[in-house]
């Protein structure tokens, strides 16, 4: 069926992604694996092409596109593209809406030019070793102490934890307020206390710097605070729905890559003197994932034109995330199995779509939480 959720000025934008993927990042992904890192200057260079804060009004150096359908396309060529490690979605669609709703103007000023440059890489700082999805369990502190806060504590699992520039950190400034004591403090390399831990050993997506990232007394200026004070949890509520629209958009994206691989692979590869793609078992998975797939493909385009609009929700959201996600995980697993021992291999690329892929369905708020968020809206 043909997609008619874009138009000619968004199909130009995937051909500038393209361009730039077989230019910037293809070249370098496999080095970019060993080491654990991106070179910084893949971040200048994409922000060279404009492809960093596309959401972000001109005037501070962004695109001035609120369109997300440019982010979605951007979202959906870089999975297919399986470039995991300079995490572009994390910038744009997670952190920019933060740093373009919430900061004043001169916030806005001093920190959105290098977030559109590639000058500025930034991070998010939620998950604690012992609190993940419930906020309540938040022990990081930011104590007031005048014209600063102090802020002591720890955060893991932090995409861009290394490379990270700005951090913004979900800290608590209200003891008894419970998951509404919370905001949101910027933390900027260099402040002293701020220390970084290990790069995380990951299976998949190697090429993503994830850090512990630690907080012993760090002065953060009260000029610092992003958004109300104590308004963290209604600030990370209205921005979810984004989140987990990109990684819904990134996951249908990779299992319909995987599959035209997946497709290829077993035209090919023979068996019992015939291609794979004769008998009639191999048919009947290929079915399936194909009709799976577009059906899901129908709904993620809806959620894309919503979300454009301004009008999706949060139900909408988890629905699309728990059930893409789910998908991918799914197909990735069909279609190692359609490969045989070569999907084992390393060098196939349904063998890193395999690890790369598991954390869909659990960043961005685990299947559980999404069915836990659909659940309680569907019985009241």
């Amino acid at each position: 069926m043909k997609r008619t959720v874009f138009t000619a000025e968004h199909e130009a934008f995937r051909g500038t992604v393209r361009a730039f993927l077989e230019k910037e990042v293809e070249p370098h992904h496999e080095r970019w694996e060993r080491e654990g890192v991106v070179d910084r200057s893949a971040w200048l260079a994409a922000g060279r092409q404009g492809l960093l804060g596309l959401a972000v009004p001109e005037e501070y150096g962004g695109g001035g596109a609120g369109d997300f359908r440019h982010s979605a396309v951007l979202t959906e060529e870089f999975a297919r593209a399986s470039a995991s490690g300079l995490a572009i979605g994390l910038h744009n669609d997670i952190i920019g809406p933060y740093l373009t709703a919430l900061s004043t103007e001169e916030q806005k000023r001093r920190w959105l030019p290098g977030f559109c440059s590639g000058e500025i890489i930034t991070a998010i700082a939620m998950t604690e070793p012992g609190a993940g999805s419930d906020l309540q369990g938040i022990r990081t502190t930011a104590t007031d102490a005048g014209d600063h806060w102090v802020l002591n504590g720890s955060k893991t699992f932090i995409s861009n934890g290394i490379l990270a520039d700005l951090v913004i950190v979900v800290a608590r400034t209200t003891p008894e307020g419970g998951a509404r004591g919370l905001s949101l403090l910027v933390v900027e390399r260099g402040m002293e206390g701020f220390e970084r831990g290990r790069n995380l050993d990951k299976i998949g997506q190697k090429a993503q710097d994830t850090a512990e990232l630690f907080f012993h007394d760090v002065r953060v200026p009260k000029e610092n605070l992003l958004g109300e004070e104590n308004g963290a949890f209604l600030h990370l509520m209205t921005h979810l729905a984004q989140e987990r629209m990109s990684i819904a958009v990134a996951a249908i994206a990779g299992a319909e890559e995987l599959l035209e691989i997946t497709k290829r692979y077993v035209k090919e590869r023979e068996a019992f003197g015939r291609p794979l793609a004769k008998l009639q078992h191999i048919r009947f998975e290929i079915a399936e994932m194909a009709t799976e797939c577009a059906v899901t493909r129908a709904f993620l385009d809806r959620c894309i034109e919503e979300h454009s609009a301004g009008q999706l929700d949060a139900v909408h959201a988890s629905m699309a995330k728990w059930w893409a996600t789910e998908l991918q995980k799914r197909v990735t697993d069909r279609c190692l199995q359609l490969h045989g021992g070569y999907g084992y291999m390393t060098e196939y690329r349904v063998a890193k779509a395999f690890t790369d892929g598991r954390i869909q369905t659990i960043y961005g708020g685990t299947t559980e939480i999404m069915k836990e968020i659909i659940g309680r809206s569907v019985l009241g």
